[in-house]
C-alpha cells in the first residue's frame, strides 16, 4: 500500500491544503472484497471522517461494490488497484482493473445486482458523481466515484 500526504495550494491561491492518498492492490478473488473494505476502513479513520457518519458508511459500501463488480466482471484483470483520495472539499475512490471491455453509467441500470447504481445513488447523496476512465497505460478501466465532502469534515 502505498500513503500520501501532500501540501497542495488551491487555483486561486488560497492557503495550502492537505491532501491524502491511500492505493493498494487487492487480486480479484472474493475474499478480496472484505480486505479492501478493511483496509478503506483504516484508511477512513486516517484521513478523519466520524466512523459513524453516513459518508464513512457510504465510502465503506462503494469500495465493496466497485471490488465486487472487479471480482465478478474483470476476468480479464488478476488484480484490481483501489486509491482513495481526499481533499480538502472532496473525497474520491477508485478502483481499476486491467480488463479491456468496457462499462459505462448507463450499465447501471442493466446490471443484475444494482451494484453501479447503488454506487451512483450514494455519490449523488453526497453531491458526487461517477466517472469511468480508461486505466493508465489504456489497458483497462477505472470507475471514479466522488463525494463532496460535508461541511466540517476534517
Amino acid at each position: 500500500m502505498s500513503e500520501a500526504s501532500v501540501m497542495a495550494r488551491h487555483p486561486s491561491g488560497q492557503p495550502a491544503v492537505q491532501v491524502r492518498e491511500h492505493t493498494w492492490t487487492v487480486p480479484l478473488v472474493p475474499g478480496s472484497v472484505r480486505a479492501a473494505r478493511e483496509r478503506t476502513e483504516r484508511s477512513l479513520v486516517r484521513f478523519g471522517p466520524e466512523s459513524t457518519s453516513a459518508l464513512f458508511g457510504a465510502v465503506l459500501l462503494v469500495v465493496s461494490e466497485l471490488v465486487t463488480n472487479a471480482v465478478r466482471h474483470a476476468q480479464r484483470s488478476p488484480d484490481a488497484e483501489v486509491t482513495l483520495h481526499m481533499s480538502d472539499h472532496m473525497l474520491a475512490v477508485a478502483v481499476a482493473d486491467l480488463d479491456p471491455r468496457p462499462v459505462t453509467p448507463a450499465d447501471a441500470a442493466r446490471t443484475p445486482g444494482q451494484g453501479l447504481r447503488t454506487v451512483a445513488d450514494l455519490a449523488r447523496t453526497f453531491g458526487g458523481d461517477v466517472r469511468i476512465e480508461p486505466a493508465f497505460g489504456g489497458l483497462g478501466k477505472t470507475v471514479v466515484v466522488r463525494f463532496v465532502l460535508p461541511e466540517g469534515t476534517p
